[in-house]
């Protein structure tokens, strides 16, 4: 069903802006939350456990119906981008400040030591080694923001699961229609799900070299 096809590309496009806020966002969020000034740790904090104590969907009405009641109106499809990236921020921070901490804070200091600023040793230093064990969690959550894409259905977004609903709606075979979307989602789901793997090997055998080095 041609329909359905369109609306897989729809769902793709959503999914990588979406991913995109996300990985910007949840990195400004981990080094807020890392931050020496304690408002602003408290303040990214806060943020984090908001999301991740609140289903997706009140995220994504929040934006959606919430927001015009203070005169930000935003069509469906930036509104489910804008709450799919703050969401999975939260999560992506969690990951950025794992794989930050686990860099050995003396290399921190050694560059403190010879003139460097905090940011410096940060983006120069620390950022580059915490890639290595970052990049896999990271990879997987863009298999689950794909998915998560079908809630944005319920603003009428026309992703793949409303364009389902209304061909299921106007012709009435739920099986079939529903079937071939769970296929679409796996077809563009599982590259995604193979890569993830991939990358989490590659870090692992990278990680290993390092330590024999």
């Amino acid at each position: 069903m041609p329909e359905l096809i369109v609306a897989a590309g729809y769902t793709l496009r959503m999914a990588v802006l979406a991913y995109g806020l996300g990985l910007v966002a949840g990195l400004l969020v981990a080094l807020g939350e890392m931050s020496r000034r304690r408002w602003l740790s408290r303040a990214c904090r806060v943020y984090i456990e908001f999301i991740r104590g609140t289903p997706t969907l009140t995220q994504l009405f929040l934006i959606y119906f919430g927001l015009p009641s203070v005169g930000i109106v935003l069509p469906s499809f930036a509104a489910a981008v804008v709450a799919l990236g703050l969401h999975y921020a939260a999560y992506m921070a969690e990951i950025y400040r794992a794989g930050i901490a686990a860099v050995d804070q003396g290399q921190g200091e050694a560059a403190s030591a010879i003139g460097m600023s905090r940011a410096e040793a940060m983006r120069h230093i620390v950022l580059p080694q915490a890639i290595r064990i970052i990049v896999p969690p990271l990879a997987n959550n863009a298999v689950a923001l794909l998915k998560d894409t079908s809630v944005a259905s319920l603003i009428a977004a026309p992703e793949l699961m409303m364009r389902a609903d209304d061909i299921t709606s106007e012709f009435y075979m739920p099986m079939q229609v529903y079937c071939l979307a769970g296929v679409m989602y796996f077809i563009m789901a599982f590259p995604l799900s193979l890569g993830a793997r991939w990358l989490e090997r590659a870090m692992a055998r990278s990680r290993i070299r390092a330590r024999r080095a």
